[in-house]
């Protein structure tokens, strides 16, 4: 049995550490030269909440030669289909791609290879990407806090899924979700929340969460969220032991008050993230608006619930790209006309 870990960026570094600490053999690939190099030269390092450094065997991807039983995906999700079809030639006959990207990066894969051959594993931990083959570990090291919601939109095993399971099992705790969309659906409600507001902010999750301005925007992107959730009859599911719909969703005065405190206690684990969009915007590189906030739009126009939270933010990001405006809390007085 081989597989492979496509793309060495913050998680992809974080997972590959802790793989071959537990004497895991697999292939890390990527497209950057210059990352490849470096692993190469020095292998990867956790700096941060933990303390890693594990020699990988790194593989530029326009080198790979070898055919993979499993390839955990871990590129970022701009052009995403398009990427799938080039794994998919470095795929055995019965080979399995598991993506572990933001959004639902598991609808454009399976148009490629198949809804019996994708799985996904929703990442519950967060990381930094320091330079080349170095990340900073930004969650809380603890088994079920590094944690994986892994299923697939089938609702099948199918070929290498216990196998997955074991794999992600050597890092953290791995959730079986039977209501796979479900469990996809709040890590993206947590990711056009946190990491959405907090690229308009320039700021760490636990950062816009504290501020009280901020915050106001983080709760009505939950509550958007939820609220499409519940027109497409989409059951959003716990997340590392939280009932999020439970806890931040309200219909009257007080539950809304009760929430609005909640928000920076949900997040205290993983407060030190900086979202990944906010480090692409950063690198002056496209970041994954779309895959994020932008599927919560495109959900919202499919069932009719109108969103000009998630809206705004998806507006706001894009002209960061464009350099009309830049990361900052000053933002946050754009979204005054939706209150």
């Amino acid at each position: 049995m081989k597989f492979a870990i496509y793309g060495a960026g913050s998680l992809g570094i974080v997972l590959s550490a802790y793989l071959a600490r537990a004497g895991e053999k697999f292939d890390l690939i990527d497209r950057n030269p210059k990352s490849i190099d470096a692993i190469k030269k020095y292998g990867v390092k956790v700096t941060g909440k933990a303390d890693l450094s594990q020699k990988v065997n790194a593989v530029l991807d326009e080198e790979v030669s070898e055919k993979y039983d499993i390839i955990f995906m871990l590129t970022k999700q701009i052009n995403h289909k398009k990427t799938v079809e080039k794994v998919s030639k470095w795929l055995k006959k019965d080979g399995v791609v598991c993506t572990m990207q933001n959004g639902i990066p598991e609808l454009s894969a399976s148009e490629v290879v198949g809804e019996n051959r994708t799985f996904g594993a929703a990442v519950g931990w967060g990381a930094t990407r320091i330079k080349p083959g170095v990340s900073e570990l930004t969650s809380e090291n603890d088994y079920n806090c590094l944690s994986f919601s892994f299923g697939s939109l089938s609702g099948t095993k199918g070929a290498h899924y216990d196998e997955i399971i074991r794999i992600l099992g050597k890092m953290g705790n791995v959730e079986i979700e039977e209501n796979f969309i479900g469990a996809r659906w709040v890590k993206l409600l947590i990711n056009s929340a946190f990491s959405g507001v907090g690229t308009v902010c320039g700021s760490t999750f636990g950062e816009a969460a504290k501020n009280k301005e901020s915050r106001k925007v983080i709760q009505r992107v939950i509550k958007e969220c939820i609220d499409i959730a519940n027109a497409g009859n989409i059951k959003i599911e716990k997340i590392q032991g939280k009932d999020v719909v439970k806890l931040l969703d309200y219909k009257s005065k007080f539950k809304k008050w009760l929430s609005f405190v909640i928000i920076p206690l949900a997040i205290k684990k993983h407060a030190k993230i900086k979202p990944s969009m906010l480090q692409d915007v950063e690198k002056g590189i496209p970041c994954e608006i779309d895959s994020i906030n932008g599927v919560v739009l495109e959900y919202g126009k499919k069932f009719n619930v109108p969103c000009p939270f998630n809206s705004k933010v998806v507006e706001i990001i894009k002209k960061f790209e464009t350099k009309e405006l830049s990361p900052g809390f000053e933002n946050i007085k754009l979204f005054k006309e939706l209150f």
